[in-house]
């Protein structure tokens, strides 16, 4: 069973990605929550939600990628 080398690729691409979200998440959210009097809080806070969530969704679909890759697909 070899290793579809392209797919493996996507898949360390995507965990950068996801790594990129990883920190710029927090980060942002950390920022909202320090500056709560100001008048662009609520739309700070919900893009560090959105990032943090996309983390999230990105983490498990990039170790899918991976997986696949390594192991092979669905045919």
């Amino acid at each position: 069973m070899p290793t579809d080398k392209t797919l493996l690729l996507k898949g360390v691409k995507r965990l950068a990605y996801t790594l990129a979200l990883m920190f710029s998440g927090p980060i942002v959210l950390y920022q909202a929550f320090k500056n709560q009097d100001h008048p662009w809080y609520l739309p700070v806070l919900v893009v560090g939600g959105l990032l943090a969530l996309g983390a999230i969704a990105m983490g498990f679909y990039s170790i899918k990628t991976l997986v696949d890759a390594l192991f092979g697909g669905r045919k």
